[in-house]
């Protein structure tokens, strides 16, 4: 079973609604032992990061997703901003991060008249898949998805890119170490790409 940690932010009914229409099982998590039985989570997100990072420690699951993600290595995937609390930390705030992979959020860098880039990165967007990925089987040739963010992730090491997408410059637009995967862009948004992207993750190994 999945389970997508229902802490007050992201599409939790969106994601939700496709695993359901894949006959895949899955539910709302708003409690440890609602976690507890799963084999694997989402977590989503949106907004400011410090606002999230605070909603899912005020939610009580933080040390029970400490426990199954990191000691237990039940598979994750963090959504947009639930990408972005994997990280260290971020340029957005000054809370720590759940430094599952190691890197950093920055900000992209604003308008720029000469190379036309507008903050928010907004719409749909190619992702290049790195080869031999299972989150993006089937998809290596088109991948394309919807983006709604401000921040990218930069992690340290590029091992831990899954694949990446260019604005202005090419950004890590999904990650993984080990058990944990990051998005930035919205699957449940994604149309047939998200989809099959939601569907991969449902059938990823435990590390």
């Amino acid at each position: 079973m999945i389970a997508i940690v229902n802490y007050g932010l992201g599409n939790v009914q969106a994601i939700a609604n496709i695993y359901r229409r894949l006959n895949i099982r899955v539910c709302l998590a708003a409690s440890a032992g609602e976690l507890a039985a799963a084999e694997r989570f989402i977590l989503p997100g949106v907004g400011a990061f410090d606002w999230a990072i605070t909603c899912l420690n005020h939610s009580g699951m933080r040390g029970a997703l400490e426990k199954f993600v990191v000691d237990e290595r039940r598979p994750i995937l963090g959504i947009c901003v639930g990408m972005q609390m994997l990280a260290n930390r971020s340029e957005e705030g000054v809370l720590e991060g759940l430094g599952w992979i190691d890197g950093e959020v920055k900000r992209f860098k604003g308008v720029n008249v000469a190379d036309r880039i507008r903050v928010p990165h907004m719409g749909w967007n190619d992702t290049i898949p790195r080869e031999g990925q299972s989150l993006f089987r089937g998809m290596e040739s088109e991948a394309r998805f919807y983006f709604l963010h401000s921040y990218y992730f930069d992690p340290k090491r590029s091992d831990d890119i899954l694949a990446v997408t260019d604005y202005n410059g090419i950004f890590a637009s999904a990650v993984r170490f080990k058990n944990v995967f990051g998005v930035q862009f919205h699957p449940e948004k994604s149309h047939q790409w998200g989809i099959r992207l939601l569907k991969n993750f449902s059938e990823v190994q435990q590390c």
